[in-house]
């Protein structure tokens, strides 16, 4: 027999006898063995879960990543729909939509899209500015395709129903743009 012991409180002693007889050794192996066999198939259940939630993923498809607003006059409207669809299997969240200039307003939709829902994120450009528009949105998601540009173009050109403007002489900064 083999033994140990340890102090307690008030220097209390407590001896302890272990009998670890080739039984003992026998049924503590096969104690092991069935640990062994619950943490496996403990493990492969959590692997086959993580694996089955990956796979549900949104895919963002946009009808067209350009908007041309052609020519138009200072002042106009100057808002323009980029329409897209969630066409993975899993629900596609909007988690941030950004402008590269000020000038440019982007609104994202705020509710999560639903496989196979349209949506549209609204963009805002400022026509009073006068000359030619270039300018891209950025859009960040959880789809599989986590980040997608979107580009307007144009010309904004003054407007031509004022009066005494068309024979006005260009300024410096016109003749060179």
């Amino acid at each position: 027999m083999r033994g140990f012991s340890f102090n307690l409180i008030n220097d209390t002693k407590i001896l302890i006898f272990l009998n670890l007889t080739n039984y003992n050794y026998i049924y503590m192996i096969k104690n092991l063995f069935k640990m062994k066999k619950i943490f496996a198939f403990v493990f492969m259940l959590f692997i086959t879960v993580n694996v089955n939630s990956q796979t549900k993923k949104a895919i963002i498809e946009f009808n067209q990543t350009t908007i041309d607003y052609g020519t138009i006059e200072k002042g106009s409207n100057g808002v323009r729909e980029f329409v897209f669809k969630n066409t993975g299997d899993g629900p596609l969240l909007i988690t941030n939509v950004k402008s590269t200039c000020g000038c440019t307003i982007p609104k994202k939709p705020e509710k999560p899209i639903l496989p196979g829902e349209s949506e549209v994120i609204q963009v805002k450009y400022d026509t009073k500015r006068v000359g030619k528009i270039s300018k891209s949105i950025i859009v960040s998601s959880n789809a599989s395709n986590s980040s997608v540009i979107l580009k307007i173009t144009g010309n904004v050109i003054a407007s031509k129903n004022i009066i005494g403007t068309e024979n006005k002489p260009k300024s410096i900064v016109e003749e060179i743009n």
